[in-house]
């Protein structure tokens, strides 16, 4: 059975967007890269043919992917019903309980996750140590460094 993705309907839309481009504007640029190296001559030793199938080898690796999220997705509907529990699409605040540090999250699905600009994934310990928790509640994560707690202070959606 295939994984299923979870994804927001905004970056459903943005992988939508980028397999149209994939599939028409850089699919052609690609067989004109093709096109263009292999007027070059001898194939055998052809640097920019090789790259130019190369290139093209990608660009069918990523269509292929990006088809296979699109088709094994669940786009995941923002609710205003349940704002006392943190769900995906949620964005929490919360308190390093040992430091006092407060830091802002959103929990996302793994395809969105950026974790450097505070999205996490739902399938990261902290994601899912994080679903299903309320304000004022203490979550206890298990790190590389050790265990860490942090209390949600605030949950929006």
């Amino acid at each position: 059975m295939a994984k299923e993705y979870k994804l927001s309907a905004e970056r459903f839309e943005e992988l939508k967007n980028e397999l149209n481009y994939l599939k028409t504007v850089r699919e052609k640029e690609v067989a004109d890269l093709i096109k263009e190296a292999r007027s070059f001559g001898d194939l055998s030793e052809n640097s920019e043919y090789d790259e130019a199938k190369n290139e093209q080898g990608k660009l069918y690796s990523r269509i292929a992917e990006i088809e296979t999220i699109l088709a094994n997705c669940i786009v995941i509907e923002e609710s205003n019903d349940d704002v006392n529990t943190v769900r995906l699409g949620s964005k929490i605040t919360v308190e390093d309980v040992e430091f006092g540090d407060q830091e802002s999250y959103q929990v996302v699905g793994s395809q969105e996750a950026d974790p450097m600009n505070g999205r996490i994934s739902e399938e990261s310990p902290f994601g899912k140590a994080l679903l299903g928790k309320a304000v004022d509640e203490i979550v206890v994560v298990e790190a590389p460094a050790g265990t860490i707690s942090y209390k949600i202070l605030k949950i929006q959606k």
